[in-house]
Parts: structure tokens; sequence; C-alpha cells
């Protein structure tokens, strides 16, 4: 089936969990290019985001019939209450009134934005969640990697609560899971789920081939699981190596600082463009990208493949994604280091080139087949849909 207007005239409320724009963080790239798709398949979309560091954008509307904004409440207050702070702070009464004017399906972004999920005002609408991870593992790991114990004390609290309100999941009619790994964990509680992979800006895989002259880590370093996955570059890999590693991103720890200074061959780039991120991409001989954290996709990883060389990795990164046999993966420190001073022997070649668009459109990951999957589960639900 094609996907150009194959929907056309088909109305939709997508609610974010955040305003997609900038679009330089997992969960804004996999909003802001499902809208694209969307809109590329003729369907009308009423945006509805929360804001709350971010401004309204005007490129929105290139994509959406209408774009609407709400305030997040950030208010401790709702630390004490039995929601999820990440749920009770998107409780807008003026996005329920809304949403519940006419018949559109709902698309929730993240179990961020299903305060509503479970209203009586929607309980005779179709209603589908986007699931961008299991939400309580992943809070326990950022609570494993977190040093302050403040701030690792609200990621356990809130993990636990995540827990217990992801049942509100059983007043959705779909749920589109973001990996199979999320899908293993969705499917064996709620009917109706399938695998929509990651939307990413990549249509085609564009990499240079020859070589590169160092290796490239990037992610947001405010995040506690990227942090932690740099400090492990530098202190346990390129700390006895000569191989330059350059580590971008944004918002860099004093800790993350101090130990890149004390190695010659560590550099650090922050605070800088997504184009010059996606220039850092294509020039590295290697994308080494170790995560501590096997939750949902890690949209880094597809720009990696996509637009990059070499991709080291480790087992959580990679596993039940599809996207194994396309990267290198080692877990111990020292076959990483015997894989990166192998690597950097070699050119990277046109059969490497084959060999990732073959399987990476297989694997799924094609904003086409993903958006029509998605389709399928908006607008031709069936209760026995299954990735």
């Amino acid at each position: 089936m094609s996907l150009e207007n194959s929907y056309k005239g088909q109305e939709l409320h997508v609610i974010a969990f955040d305003i997609p724009v900038p679009v330089n963080y997992g969960g804004a790239i996999d909003i802001y290019y499902k809208i694209k798709w969307l809109r590329k398949a003729g369907v009308k979309i009423h945006l509805h985001c929360y804001e709350y560091d971010r401004k309204p954008s005007k490129q929105l509307n290139k994509y959406c019939e209408n774009v609407y904004y709400y305030p997040r409440e950030i208010n401790k207050t709702h630390l004490l209450k039995f929601k999820p702070y990440i749920v009770a702070s998107r409780n807008s009464t003026a996005l329920l009134k809304k949403i519940s004017e006419g018949h559109a399906p709902i698309l929730f972004e993240g179990l961020h934005s299903c305060f509503h999920l479970d209203s009586k005002k929607l309980k005779e609408r179709h209603k589908v969640v986007r699931t961008h991870n299991v939400e309580h593992h992943y809070y326990a790991n950022l609570a494993k990697a977190e040093k302050d114990i403040f701030k690792k004390y609200y990621y356990l609290h809130e993990s636990n609560k995540l827990k217990k309100y992801e049942k509100v999941l059983e007043h959705a009619q779909g749920i589109a899971a973001i990996s199979k790994n999320d899908f293993l964990h969705f499917s064996k509680k709620y009917p109706n789920v399938k695998i929509v992979s990651a939307f990413h800006p990549h249509e085609q895989v564009s990499i240079k081939t020859g070589k590169g002259k160092y290796a490239l880590y990037h992610g947001s370093l405010d995040v506690a699981e990227n942090n932690e996955a740099a400090l492990f570059l530098i202190r346990q890999i390129f700390n006895d190596i000569d191989i330059p590693l350059i580590i971008a991103g944004s918002k860099v720890s004093r800790e993350l600082k101090k130990a890149a200074s004390e190695r010659p061959n560590v550099t650090i780039k922050s605070q800088i463009k997504t184009e010059e991120i996606y220039r850092l991409i294509e020039d590295a001989h290697v994308n080494i990208l170790p995560t501590f954290q096997a939750t949902g996709i890690k949209l880094k990883l597809l720009a990696a493949l996509f637009t990059g060389r070499y991709c080291l990795v480790n087992t959580p990164m990679v596993i039940n994604t599809g996207l194994e046999k396309l990267c290198i993966v080692n877990d111990e420190p020292r076959a990483i280091k015997a894989s990166l001073i192998e690597l950097f022997k070699k050119p990277f070649t046109e059969d490497e080139i084959k060999k990732r668009r073959q399987l990476l459109n297989k694997n799924g990951f094609n904003n086409d087949k993903s958006c029509l999957q998605l389709l399928s589960l908006l607008f031709n639900p069936s209760p026995d849909l299954q990735a």
C-alpha cells in the first residue's frame, strides 16, 4: 500500500508531552517526524503540546491543521500526588475540552501525556498510546546512574508510581510500542499492541567511505545514563590508547569536564547545533555508543547507522532491536579497545553501505512502513492486531 494521501481527510488528535521543536532529542525527533509522515498520508492533525522550557513553533503549522499549547504545571505539590509527576504535571482541562469534541481518534505520546486517557468524556473514543519506553524501567535505571541523592530518590519514587500507573493503558484501544523489548513487555498485559519503530529524519542511508580520524560519542549529557556512558569511555576505554575521542552534547557535568581534561586524546564539544552533531557523526571513523539501559530505541543509534561509518556498541544498546548485525558489539573494556584499534585500521567500504541499506529497510526502520503500521492502529483497529 502506498502511503501518499492514503488516509486523506482523516482527522487525528496528537497529544505531545513536549513541543517537538527544536528537533534535538529522541522524543522530539520521534514525534516531529511522525507528524510529518502522518501529514504525508493526508491526515489532518490537531496537535496539542505541553509547554514548559520550549517556545511555540510556527514550524509545526506546516504539518498540522491546528497547534495548541498548554502550560505544564511545574509545581512541587505534584510530587506528593498518587499519579507520577511526569503525568500529574500535564493535566490541562482545556486540552480535555478540545479533544472531547468530535469523533477523531486520539494519539497519546508517552505515558507522560495519559492524564486524561481514562476520562469518562473519552470513553467512546478510539485511543492509541505511543510508548517511548517502559517508563518505570527507564526511571529505575536513571536512579542507578544518578549520584545526587535527592535526584536518585526522585527517580526511584517516580519509578514506583509509574509501575502502578501503567495500568491506565487498559483504557487504550491500541499501543504503539517503539521496540521489540517494549512490545514483549506490553503485549503480556494489554491487547492490540504493535511495534511501530522510531520515526527519524533519515530517508536513505548516506555514509562516507574511507576513514575518519576520531571516535565519537554523542547524547544529551545532562541525562544521567549518558553522563555515565561518557565517563565509562574516558576512564575505561580511552584511558590508555591514543585514538582521539570526541564527546558531543549539551549540559556537561563538572565531573565529565574534569575527567576529559585529564585525557589529552579526549575533547568535549558542548552546546553545538544539531547540524554540527550530524557532521561529527558523518566524519567520525567509529561512532561508539555504549548504554546501560536496554529501554526503547536510541535515536542516536539510528543516526549513526544511517549517516556514520562503523558503529561500536554494547549489548544493551542493540538487544532485540534487529540492528545487531549492523554493529560491532562488545561489553568488556578489553574487547572494546581491541575492536577500536582494529576498526581504525580498516576503511569503510561500499559493501558495508549496501549491507546497511538492506538490513535497515528489512528490519522496519523506514518511516513509510512505520507510518502505515501506526495508521492501521489508529484507523483500522482489529482486536487480533499484533506485531
